[in-house]
């Protein structure tokens, strides 16, 4: 064998990995599709199949069962969010960071209902997301832990406090405003009350120390 044909024959399982991968991408955005014309726990494996030109035996080689694909979709969900996160301009100012973390976060959720529901809401009976899938998730919540520190919030508590903020924020624009300003519009008030509690409760902690 030449050198020439043992480098193209060593790069066919790369190649072969590549469209593999390619293909596993084709068949998460169908199913996103799917999702948002029949819901999230309405996908059928069969009209999915179709819609990526498969056989649906062929597709349970991509994914094992249809909760693998929920988990696909997950990390698929999470990766958009951080690289809408990742993709905000640098502010000077860290509350206002804050604030634009915040406005990003649930005018995503806005935009993306069904990417909310199986990030947030957990609405696929038994569904529970691999480690692998949560990775994204967890970059998520170190992007928003840093622009929490950076106001001086670091508090396992204070960080479950503000995530709770934001949840709800989230849900409420998704469920009485979606695609609207109704919450968002509230987000600066949000913002300004969790901090001036921080404030509060440091005050009360340094008088009684």
């Amino acid at each position: 064998m030449t050198a020439g044909a043992s480098t193209l024959a060593d790069d066919q399982p790369d190649r072969r990995a590549r469209r593999r991968a390619a293909k596993r991408q084709v068949i998460i955005a169908e199913a996103w599709a799917l999702a948002e014309r029949d819901g999230l726990a309405a996908i059928s494996l069969r009209d999915l199949a179709e819609r990526v030109d498969l056989r649906q035996p062929s597709l349970y080689s991509y994914f094992e069962s249809k909760l693998a694909l929920y988990d696909a979709m997950f990390a698929d969900a999470n990766r958009m969010l951080v690289e809408t996160i990742r993709r905000l301009p640098e502010l000077d100012d860290p509350k206002a960071a804050l604030v634009q973390f915040v406005r990003a976060t649930v005018g995503f959720s806005s935009d993306n209902i069904v990417r909310h529901q199986l990030m947030f809401d957990r609405t696929i009976p038994g569904f529970q997301p691999s480690e692998h899938a949560y990775r994204p998730a967890v970059e998520f919540y170190d992007l928003g832990a840093q622009r929490l520190a950076a106001v001086g919030v670091w508090k396992p508590a204070d960080l479950d406090v503000f995530t709770s903020l934001v949840a709800g924020l989230a849900r409420q624009q998704v469920a009485k405003d979606p695609g609207g300003t109704r919450w968002m519009v509230l987000i600066p008030r949000v913002v300004d009350m969790f901090l001036s509690d921080i404030d509060r409760r440091r005050d009360v902690e340094g008088s009684s120390s």
